[in-house]
């Protein structure tokens, strides 16, 4: 055709078509060869109409691009392989700038042995100690809750005061952050910053937590780590302390009733001793100990009683001339016996020399006859004083046995009322022993408050790090920097060639051969 019809020369057209329209082209003419060669032949050397050419995205186009040729990708990455590395040059002098001019931090570490099992200094604990594996695990994670805890990184602010340390509590900060309506706290700042930058991990094969605490500075960091342990430690005993004073105010709060409970009942086992007159003595009623005491006398006089009538017995059955009696019965009599006896042997004796009326048997005759009638004389006596010892026995006998008898009325009624006595000793006796029990435990409580029994050791302390750990060493953040610039161009090389691809008109002479 003419340069002044207007229309561009095909070849000229299809110059400007780029390589992902061509391949579409050719797939149309493929398909529609398969279909109707003849068609195809007759309307190839038919010429589209001239058009302006407009830039627009269609759907044919979109679908065209699902099925995208490889080749085309590595066309788009090559045309931006320049931006990709001057992005990555970019990226790298920003990562390395970002390592040397940004803040640093610092991280050490700090190894506690929290033990489950508090020191057992007292016998009977308030605290029960925890026995299986379960309950000594959750002693242990709710004592590292508490590590980490507002109570303890609240003490460890105003011990350390860190609201006057710019790197927990900016001012100036904190200001354009919070703008001018509200004035910013700065110990809830300065609290949240130190949250921030406490960590608490635990091993779970051991009882161990590892504490970790980051800073601007070495010593900083350690002398963090140092405060938050020992507030800490001295968190678990003030925990201990308050229910240790919880428990023995509860205590105390019973302790009046009980005592007065205790006075009520001892009152009135006295009152009723008194009413129904039950006098005791070591523990035991006057009346039985005087009836044990009578039953004792009882039975010395029964003996007296038969030794006396054995005496007596024995002395008149022996007669004046018997054998000699006992002498603590008589020694008169006794010597009387021993006397008489013995003149009639020198009188029998002598009458074999002498006769009758020499003046040595008269004179003992005469002996003899006044030795009988002393002998006769302290007989009787004794024999009297025999008889007056046995009635004396039976009469002491007796009068134990009445009084026995009038005791024992007196020891059974005792005795029904003990039984009642009894019942208001145990009442009062129990009211005593809770009295005195709860009263013991009080004071033990109250003496448990002042001793610290948790086991907590720190086993490794904190030392300063062999680097920081933020930001990363400079040769990796510049690195990482150069990576993300390098990725960050090839990515808007893809994307700029897929708009450019996408936008290009079509080749008119595939769409004619596509609409017949």
């Amino acid at each position: 055709m003419s340069a002044g019809s207007g229309t561009p020369p095909i070849s000229a057209t299809a110059s400007n078509n780029s390589a992902f329209e061509r391949i579409a082209n050719a797939r149309r003419r493929a398909m529609l060869q398969q279909h109707d060669p003849v068609a195809a032949r007759s309307s190839a050397p038919v010429t589209p109409q001239p058009s302006e050419p407009v830039a627009t995205v269609t759907l044919d186009k979109i679908g065209d691009f699902l099925e995208l040729d490889f080749r085309r990708l590595f066309v788009w990455l090559r045309a931006g392989l320049a931006l990709a590395f001057m992005l990555a040059v970019i990226g790298g002098i920003v990562g390395g700038a970002y390592a040397l001019l940004s803040k640093q931090r610092y991280t050490v570490t700090t190894e506690v042995l929290i033990n489950p099992s508090n020191l057992q200094v007292v016998e009977n604990d308030l605290y029960s100690q925890p026995g299986q594996v379960d309950s000594q695990l959750l002693s242990t994670r709710s004592k590292q809750r508490i590590l980490t805890s507002g109570n303890v990184l609240s003490r460890v602010v105003d011990e350390l005061n860190l609201t006057h340390d710019p790197e927990f509590f900016d001012p100036d900060r904190s200001t354009s952050t919070s703008g001018a309506v509200a004035k910013p706290d700065p110990k809830l700042i300065a609290l949240k910053n130190l949250a921030d930058r406490v960590n608490a991990a635990a091993d779970p094969t051991s009882f161990v937590t590892t504490l970790s605490v980051s800073a601007e500075t070495t010593a900083k960091a350690i002398l963090i780590s140092q405060a938050i342990v020992k507030n800490f430690q001295e968190e678990l005993a003030k925990a201990e302390a308050a229910g240790a004073s919880r428990a023995a105010a509860a205590l105390d709060s019973r302790l009046g009733q009980l005592k007065s409970d205790v006075q009520a009942a001892e009152e009135k086992v006295e009152s009723y001793r008194r009413s129904h007159n039950l006098s005791s003595s070591n523990g035991q009623l006057v009346s039985s100990q005087t009836m044990t005491q009578l039953n004792g006398e009882i039975v010395d006089a029964q003996s007296r009683v038969i030794a006396a009538q054995a005496s007596y017995d024995a002395l008149v059955a022996s007669g004046i001339n018997g054998a000699n009696p006992d002498p603590t019965v008589s020694e008169a009599l006794a010597a009387l016996r021993d006397r008489s006896n013995s003149l009639r042997q020198q009188i029998d004796s002598q009458s074999m020399t002498f006769g009758p009326r020499h003046p040595t048997i008269v004179r003992l005759r005469t002996e003899l006859e006044t030795v009988n009638s002393q002998l006769r004389t302290e007989f009787s006596r004794t024999v009297g004083t025999a008889k007056s010892s046995l009635d004396k026995a039976r009469a002491s006998l007796a009068s134990l046995n009445a009084r026995m008898n009038d005791l024992k009325s007196n020891v059974f009624t005792d005795s029904e009322s003990e039984v009642a006595l009894r019942e208001l000793e145990r009442d009062a006796a129990s009211k005593r022993a809770v009295y005195e029990s709860f009263l013991s435990r009080a004071r033990q409580i109250s003496e448990r408050e002042q001793i610290d029994t948790t086991n907590v050791q720190v086993i490794s302390t904190a030392v300063p790090p062999p680097g920081r750990s933020w930001p990363p060493r400079t040769a990796l953040v510049a690195g990482a920097g150069a990576f993300a610039g390098f990725a960050l161009g090839m990515l808007l090389a893809i994307g700029m060639g897929i708009s450019r691809d996408m936008r290009r008109p079509p080749n008119r002479s595939d769409l004619a051969a596509s609409r017949a």
